[in-house]
């Protein structure tokens, strides 16, 4: 069958199942946009780049499946660099397609050219330069099999007009052969038992999961492991609904806004079975004085990550899911009664120091969480968060229990996510409820997208904590700054008559009597909405751990 390369291109996403693709059309992708039509795949138009990236993102995430964005040359292309680095940070499955000049024009500085896979070499898996349209069809396998592999991430194509109008023979492989993708190690059963007496063995036992218990879809067999051998579990932010949070075993987020009781219980612990995390400095603090006692045992796709910030007793290189199976047979059941004991006598106490147990006049983010919660509870949503406060505030107060339940860029900390990586994962999910949590210096940075969730009936449900400031920032300006509010204060639009203008509904909240009322007719709404919520400008997110302070040096609430 004879096609040209833009054809060539839709085919491939057709065979390898993709139903959606988000971009923004330009000079250098026309062919593509002019063979689109020609089959099944929804065009998600954009109003940014970037956004094309995060929603692409947001649909891997949401769904396990590859997000595909797509862009023109140049600043379209360069456009999409911040969301590739989300997704690589985080271990995203997305494939960018984006246009280049002509094979010719390479090298010579040709309208709208840059080097597009030079600049994202550090922040993809791999990418490609297709300069023969008869590899096209090869490479776009290839894309697909790398951005799936092992650990997921993003993979890029650049593509040359004159490739695009080219023709030739279409047919898509079946397989590729790619030497450099092994196969995922399998654990042995010698280290599977040593893994089992070591949690047998030990009095204070802690499993610490993260965003690779998801990834692997790995959520049952943590569960029963935990359940079967009774050892609470800890999770680092994208950890978060790998085990529901409602469940007794569940001590929530560790780290440097995490619960303190879980990070006494980390620093605590004479073994720690790490599954599917990083030992990021956000989870570890200092990592010299991390977990100083413990035993630990790391679990990871990527040998790259044994070691690499925290020194581990055990290491086991594989997928979580299998790993999990396999250690399962050889835990016993132990009740551990005084470890459970201890955790507990310091999960009251914090439960004592809370500000939703101390403040009920102001209106505060923690209130307004907490109320998302209880009216979505009995339908978990998928709660997607930007970056800063607002962040930490949906992860200390709402309770995840939908597995792939929280939607947040944890390594790269990309302020601007939420909106449309929400919008990505309710295309995705589109029978799934979505909440965004959203301050209001993120949501400047994508709110154009407000225009694309009403063109594509996308009914988000945006909660928008107004403070007036950077508030994560000017809380370190705070504490540790001098109180010297330096770029951080905000002078905002009037964010009702912005939605209005976008034609999306909005309700602005001041006080507390009103947040219960407002969420609930935000979910009773069918289409798209914005809730302002006017909240306290100074508050602080609590606990703390200062940067290069170990886990137990905690600034708590003053």
């Amino acid at each position: 069958m004879k096609l040209n390369g833009a054809q060539i291109v839709w085919a491939s996403l057709v065979q390898e199942g993709v139903d959606v693709v988000f971009g923004f059309p330009g000079g250098k992708v026309i062919h593509l946009y002019h063979a689109l039509p020609e089959y099944p795949i929804r065009h998600v138009l954009v109003r940014h780049e970037q956004a094309a990236a995060h929603a692409a993102d947001g649909y891997a995430r949401a769904t396990g499946r590859v997000g595909v964005c797509l862009a023109t040359s140049g600043p379209g292309a360069t456009n999409l660099v911040t969301g590739l680095a989300t997704a690589s940070m985080d271990s995203s499955p997305v494939v960018a397609i984006t246009g280049q000049v002509g094979v010719h024009d390479l090298g010579k500085d040709a309208f709208q050219e840059t080097d597009i896979t030079g600049i994202t070499l550090p922040v993809t898996k791999h990418n490609y330069l297709v300069t023969d349209v008869n590899d096209l069809a090869t490479v776009i396998k290839e894309a697909f099999c790398i951005a799936k592999a092992g650990r997921p991430g993003p993979v890029l194509i650049d593509l040359p007009g004159d490739v695009q109008s080219a023709v030739t023979d279409f047919e898509y492989p079946d397989h590729v052969d790619l030497p450099g993708l092994r196969e995922t190690p399998k654990i042995v059963p010698d280290a599977a038992r040593r893994v089992g007496e070591s949690l047998n063995a030990a009095a204070q036992p802690l499993i610490l999961a993260g965003h690779g218990v998801s990834v692997s879809g790995a959520q049952r067999e943590l569960q029963e492991l935990s359940e079967k051998a009774h050892i609470p579990i800890v999770t680092t932010l994208l950890g978060k609904s790998c085990i529901p949070e409602t469940h007794p075993l569940c001590l929530g987020m560790g780290g440097m806004h995490g619960e303190t009781y879980a990070n006494r219980a980390l620093q605590s612990a004479d073994v720690i079975f790490a599954v599917g995390m990083r030992f990021d400095d956000r989870l570890t603090g200092n990592p010299k004085a991390f977990a100083k006692g413990a035993k630990i045992i790391h679990v990871d796709i990527d040998p790259s990550e044994i070691g690499k910030n925290v020194p581990v007793d055990m290491a086991l290189v594989g997928d979580a899911k299998q790993m999990l199976e396999e250690v399962l047979p050889f835990v016993e059941r132990v009740e551990r009664e005084e470890w459970m004991q201890k955790i507990a006598a310091w999960r009251r106490d914090s439960e004592a120091r809370d500000i939703l147990n101390r403040e009920h006049e102001r209106l505060i983010p923690q209130f307004i969480i907490r109320q998302i919660w209880e009216a979505t509870r009995d339908n978990p949503p998928i709660m997607v968060s930007d970056v800063g406060q607002n962040q930490m505030w949906e992860a200390q107060y709402y309770f995840h229990d939908r597995p792939r339940g929280l939607l947040s860029s944890g390594g790269l900390g990309t302020m601007g996510f939420a909106l449309p990586a929400a919008m990505g994962a309710q295309i995705g999910k589109p029978d799934v409820p979505i909440w965004v949590v959203v301050g209001d210096g993120g949501f400047q940075m994508n709110m154009q997208e407000m225009a694309t969730i009403v063109q594509e009936r996308v009914p988000l449900k945006i909660a928008l904590l107004n403070n007036g400031y950077l508030g994560m920032v000017r809380q370190w300006q705070e504490l540790f700054f001098d109180r010297r509010y330096s770029g951080t204060q905000l002078f905002n639009p009037d964010f009702l008559k912005l939605a209005e203008a976008f034609g999306v509904r909005g309700l602005m909240v001041t006080q507390r009597d009103e947040v219960a009322p407002a969420v609930e007719e935000a979910i009773n709404y069918p289409g798209p909405v914005l809730l302002e919520f006017i909240v306290e400008s100074e508050e602080n997110v609590y606990p703390m751990v200062s940067a290069g302070s170990a886990l137990d040096s905690m600034i708590t609430r003053p």
